[in-house]
């Protein structure tokens, strides 16, 4: 329940976040560039996420979450495509493909920061508390 919590309040976020970062953008232009820049950002904190949970992992564990990670990004990448192809050709479509990828690249940092601190006697937890 705690995890589903932190992906609803990500996804949350990520909406207002962008919201008021480009708000003063006034050109499509503009604003395809601000929400390519939200979108580097948020990949950027994903990176770091990542970097902490490989760090915790077993070599096990390491292995697996690489894997989910690529097949996540082939997931992500393939999702983006199909739900910003209404946008395809037009003027709005490098904002609307940004907003996805950003979205759930939040929910995706939320996830992986979910893994990283669990209560202690948290069954399902992947790494052990610290």
């Amino acid at each position: 329940m705690k995890r589903v919590s932190l992906l609803i309040a990500g996804l949350l976020l990520s909406a207002n976040v962008l919201a008021d970062s480009c708000d003063n953008e006034t050109s499509q232009a503009g604003l395809n560039e601000c929400y390519g820049k939200e979108y580097k950002k948020q990949d950027d904190l994903l990176n770091q996420t990542y970097g902490q949970a490989m760090k915790l992992g077993t070599d096990a564990q390491k292995a697996q979450l690489k894997s989910a990670q690529k097949a996540w990004i082939a997931f992500r990448d393939a999702d983006c495509a199909f739900l910003s192809s209404g946008a395809d050709g037009g003027s709005v479509a490098p904002m609307v493909h940004a907003q996805c990828m950003t979205d759930k690249t939040v929910e995706r940092t939320e996830l992986l920061k979910s893994t990283l601190h669990c209560d202690e006697g948290d069954v399902s937890c992947v790494f052990p508390p610290r």
